[in-house]
């Protein structure tokens, strides 16, 4: 009877109004029955926002855009206080940056957003704002944020003026057809020069000079006067919530307890928990979980209407199902997908192998999750016979590349083998059976392996990019000829003002991938600017050189170089191979051969035995007899002797040289 009374307790507990106690399974004395239930749930509605508020015509989608270090986090740090979404503290420093290497680094490397609320002139605003990368590298994270945006704020430092990332970002506005609010930042700077700085946006810009509005983001100086900018300038989104529901998918993340967080902008109808959606994509079925909005963290709502920007919760699970440029709608009521965004067009590849490969699995998952929040990256598996399986990455550009790997290490707790970085190449075929093979008569070339021999191919494409380069006009003779050493073609030179100078020139993408920037930040003490488009192929003297280690290529070492650099790479890798490769019994010789033609070569000496050691004067005839057998032995040896390359030396070898 005791029993029976215990167990219909336990079963009137789990079916308690309230889910905190059957949930938890919690005993009725820790627990204070419905009333409390109720008391959690008024409190929890009153912490979600009534997004039916703010109609399309309140609401401003806007994005910041602007060179590296012009101040667009500290900016947006000064509107989300200024808006009340934050507390005013002096810990406030780029709280939209929240991953580790944006604060280690000190740079935007992932666009975030934030919906801010402020009132002008008697009326609600839901202001939507993404604070966006200034690198060249992460022009996409640009490109793919203000597809969700009706405006931009383009910020100027007014001590550097205008540099080539600011140029870069302000066509990606103007070509979207958006609204642009040019602010000129870092007034409060000493050697601040805002007069000049108006000066070149209006000659570059063709902004006049009375719509630029001078701010000290640190300070917030005349910060507010950009928010009622924001207000009567950008449109707001042309769209009904009377519509169908159409939401584009602009970013994502994985959490490991609720699946794939989607970041949608909805162009039409409206969404809430309960609905039931499908993927433009996959053509799969979701329930919605959860809607919100970020403030800048994420915060619940009911619903979220046509024109408003926010994330979902969908019960994703795989990583594969919340594709970026995706287009979400309601079951049953199929929509037209939007044209999304163009794809990004990797620029550099590498090798990326597990330090074991035991860690494979663990790798692979790591990359997945990590490319759904990173979608400019390209992930295709490779094998190599001295490092295992692994995958050939593409990124955007080199700094990309060092991200995304310490991103790795940092968030998957992954070290990676990451090899030197190359270039995609194209070859014109002229061989049928080629042509045949590969099914047409252009192949593109991303691994040295697959290059074709010269007989079979009518001409080999590199690939190029348009430089833009902004200096100091001191600088100019220094740069000139830094870029001619690159095998560059200058393309255009143009005065922005007394002082600055923009150069354009056409590069070979190999010949920048991996020092140019560098070189130039040492030649011009820092305030040179680079920044580089895409430009197409071009016909090219390329030859693949080939590492012989005592006569025998070695397949992972081989290498695409122009046939000019040919000698300085050979001679390079040939003097890393020495220092890595352990010494043997027998001499190696080190080569690097285009073709049959040697090139270059360096000699790693035998350990040999000091065998005239027990010659104590005598006839010299004696001392040559011991050394004539030593020679012939090792002569022997080399002949039988195999070179084997440790694992360790190809790592040192393929290596991405950080101390170049």
């Amino acid at each position: 009877m005791a029993l029976a009374g215990r167990t219909a307790m336990w079963w009137a507990r789990l079916r308690s109004p309230c889910p905190a106690a059957s949930s938890l399974f919690l005993p009725p004395w820790m627990f204070a029955g419905p009333v409390a239930c109720e008391r959690l749930y008024s409190s929890r509605d009153k912490e979600k926002i009534d997004m039916s508020m703010y109609p399309v015509e309140s609401i401003r989608n806007f994005s910041i855009i602007a060179h590296v270090d012009h101040g667009k986090s500290t900016l947006a740090d000064r509107l989300l206080e200024i808006t009340g979404t934050i507390a005013k503290t002096d810990q406030n420093k780029q709280v939209l940056d929240k991953l580790q290497v944006e604060r280690e680094r000190g740079i935007t490397v992932k666009a975030q957003s934030a919906s801010l609320f402020y009132s002008h002139e008697g009326v609600n605003y839901l202001l939507n704002l993404i604070d966006t990368p200034g690198h060249v590298d992460f022009s996409y994270e640009v490109s793919r944020s203000l597809s969700a945006c009706q405006g931009v704020i383009l910020v100027v430092d007014a001590n550097e003026g205008i540099q080539a990332q600011t140029v870069a970002n302000f066509y990606l506005a103007f070509e979207a057809q958006l609204a642009i609010i040019p602010v000129i930042n870092k007034i409060d700077l000493k050697n601040a020069d805002p007069e000049r700085v108006e000066k070149q946006i209006e000659k570059l810009f063709d902004i006049p000079i009375h719509e630029c509005i001078r701010i000290s983001a640190k300070q917030g100086t005349n910060v507010e006067k950009v928010l009622q900018k924001v207000i009567e300038k950008i449109p707001p989104p042309q769209c009904n919530t009377a519509d169908p529901l159409k939401a584009l998918v602009f970013d994502s993340t994985f959490d490991h307890f609720r699946g794939v967080i989607a970041n949608i902008a909805l162009f039409g109808g409206e969404i809430q928990k309960g609905h039931k959606i499908v993927s433009a994509h996959t053509n799969k079925k979701y329930e919605v979980n959860e809607v919100g909005i970020l403030t800048p963290n994420e915060q619940a709502t009911h619903k979220l209407y046509a024109g408003q920007v926010g994330y979902l919760i969908a019960g994703m699970k795989e990583v594969t199902e919340a594709q970026i440029r995706d287009t979400l709608f309601l079951y049953k009521q199929p929509v037209e997908p939007l044209p999304g965004f163009k794809s990004a067009k990797p620029m550099v590849f590498a090798g990326m192998y597990p330090v074991a490969q035991t860690e494979y699995n663990n790798l692979k998952s790591a990359l997945e999750r990590l490319t759904l929040n990173d979608s400019s990256v390209t992930v295709h598996r490779d094998s190599s016979i001295a490092l295992g399986a692994g995958w050939r990455l593409g990124f955007l550009g080199l700094l990309h590349m060092e991200v995304f790997n310490q991103r790795l290490e940092q968030e998957y707790n992954m070290s990676v083998i990451l090899t030197a970085p190359t270039v995609p190449y194209k070859a014109v075929l002229s061989s049928e059976k080629l042509i045949k093979a590969y099914g047409k008569a252009e192949m593109t070339i991303i691994n040295p392996a697959q290059f074709p021999d010269k007989f079979s191919v009518s001409e080999y494409l590199e690939p190029t990019v348009l430089g833009t380069i902004v200096t100091p006009h001191e600088y100019i003779g220094k740069i000139i000829a830094l870029c001619q050493d690159h095998r560059a073609v200058q393309k255009e030179m143009l005065y922005i003002d007394e002082h600055r100078v923009m150069l354009k020139y056409l590069f070979p993408l190999n010949e920048i991938v991996v020092d140019f920037y560098d070189a130039l930040k040492s030649l011009s003490s820092g305030y040179a600017s680079f920044d580089y488009e895409d430009a197409g192929y071009q016909a090219a003297d390329l030859v693949k050189m080939d590492i012989l280690l005592n006569g025998n290529p070695v397949e992972e070492l081989a290498t695409i170089v122009h046939n000019d650099k040919a000698y300085a790479t050979g001679k390079f890798l040939c003097e890393r191979l020495k220092d890595a490769i352990p010494r043997q019994l027998f001499e190696i010789a080190i080569q690097a051969a285009i073709g049959k033609k040697i090139i270059a070569r360096e000699t790693l000496k035998a350990y040999r035995k000091n065998v005239v050691a027990k010659c104590y004067g005598g006839d010299i005839t004696r001392r040559m007899k011991l050394l004539k057998r030593q020679a012939e032995g090792k002569k022997l040896m080399r002949k039988i002797g195999n070179v084997e390359v440790p694992r360790d030396a190809f790592i040192r070898v393929l290596k991405r040289q950080t101390d170049k």
